[in-house]
């Protein structure tokens, strides 16, 4: 009788005992040594970060396609009367974070040297033109709209579709939300080769004119979207709080930091980190029917950290290619940035996924859009943890600031 193989190869079981994030580290100080021992090959290992920036080219549209219908679809009437106070914190909290982000991009603008062979792009001569050309490409056919990656029209096309699938029947349902979370399957594929993709891309980028000096460009746009982040989670978030509670915020923010931010930052997954969440909304005695459905919506919903992200990514695409945008223009982009963002969830790294849609606001093109989603992979290591961190903590801060609230208004009703 043969016996019967493991299907998983000894190489795949041994990088599987290896964190994602020390391999993608490892990808990033293999390529720069690379660089530094062999600078002259002009195929071969620049090819690995091309192929990795064609293969998220590739499954972009179809993912913000698909993760936007299916979470439209599954929107309950019945959890908007119910959840009115936290979804309005989410939202509220989001738009915040996005308009910081925008302020901070420019006020300590970034750039990336790599694209700066390509700026040959057209700045939009103000908010007329932007809208105008939204609303162009909103009105392309779908399967044009996926060929050309016209990500305004997949956008319109997904609410479109979601909005009615919502009233579908519930297998119909089912079968969307099965194919988001396979989508998300092949996403993932692709994204466990970010490791060799860096490699790829921190070579070309070392390589090109500037040399290591382009590096600092990475340093500094992690700087701003830690900066930002952290200005939301010690500003932004304990002043909402207090408006809505009605009492010293930093007990509760705080905690939740320490608890659930803590935790998030290093598993780098919202969804991992829900049990930590719900656990933390126990230990508080906060109210079961309300945490047990505003944690898991605010996993997939709430992520001031992916609006951020978007934004300041591209903004910094925006400055490299000499775009001069006006601030109105700049702000319909991070609202759309807002929206687009709470389709994110599931996917590691599904913020950067959504650059692309940003960028095309301001024409920018999508082969130039990806190479900023590229970036984004090799500053990942510390821009994935800060906003997943950000986003699970405030969760449970935004919950619990609406319990406090409804409790607060209970006593009151009694008095």
């Amino acid at each position: 009788m043969l016996e019967t193989q493991n299907p998983r190869a000894p190489l795949a079981q041994t990088l599987n005992k290896v964190p994602f994030i020390l391999q993608i580290v490892i990808g990033l100080l293999l390529g720069i040594f690379a660089a530094y021992v062999y600078p002259d090959d002009k195929t071969v290992i620049p090819t690995l970060g091309t192929l990795f920036v064609k293969a998220l080219k590739a499954v972009a549209p179809i993912l913000v396609f698909v993760l936007v219908a299916s979470a439209i679809a599954k929107h309950q009437a019945g959890q908007k009367n119910n959840m009115k106070p936290i979804i309005t914190l989410y939202f509220v909290g989001m738009v915040v974070a996005g308009t910081l982000a925008l302020v901070m991009s420019y006020a300590f603008p970034s750039t990336f040297s790599e694209l700066a062979a390509n700026a040959n792009v057209s700045a939009p001569s103000g908010i007329i033109e932007v809208l105008v050309n939204f609303v162009n490409n909103a009105v392309e056919n779908p399967v044009s709209a996926f060929i050309n990656g016209n990500y305004v029209a997949i956008l319109v096309w997904s609410i479109a579709l979601g909005l009615m699938f919502r009233v579908a029947h519930d297998n119909t349902k089912r079968v969307l939300d099965d194919l988001a979370t396979s989508v998300s399957g092949v996403i993932r594929m692709v994204i466990r080769c970010a490791p060799i993709g860096v490699f790829g891309l921190v070579y070309s980028s070392c390589t090109q004119e500037g040399g290591f000096a382009n590096l600092l460009n990475y340093v500094h746009v992690i700087c701003v979207l830690v900066a930002t982040m952290l200005i939301i989670a010690f500003v932004v978030n304990p002043i909402l709080v207090a408006i809505v509670a009605r009492e010293n915020p930093f007990p509760l923010v705080l905690k939740c930091l320490a608890k659930s931010g803590t935790t998030a930052f290093f598993t780098r997954s919202s969804a991992a980190n829900l049990p930590v969440n719900l656990a933390l909304c126990e230990e508080m005695k906060l109210d079961k029917t309300t945490y047990s459905i505003s944690i898991p919506l605010g996993c997939t919903i709430n992520m001031s950290g992916a609006g951020v992200t978007i934004v300041i990514m591209t903004m910094a695409a925006a400055h490299t290619l000499g775009i001069n945008i006006d601030f109105p223009s700049a702000f319909l982009m991070c609202i759309a940035s807002v929206l687009c963002a709470c389709g994110s969830s599931g996917v590691a790294g599904g913020s950067l996924m959504l650059i692309p849609l940003a960028c095309s606001i301001f024409g920018i093109p999508n082969d130039i859009a990806m190479q900023v989603v590229g970036i984004g992979f090799i500053i990942g290591v510390i821009q994935d943890s800060t906003e997943t961190a950000l986003n699970s903590s405030t969760d449970v801060i935004f919950t619990a600031a609406a319990c406090k609230r409804a409790q607060r208004l209970q006593e009151q009703n009694k008095a």
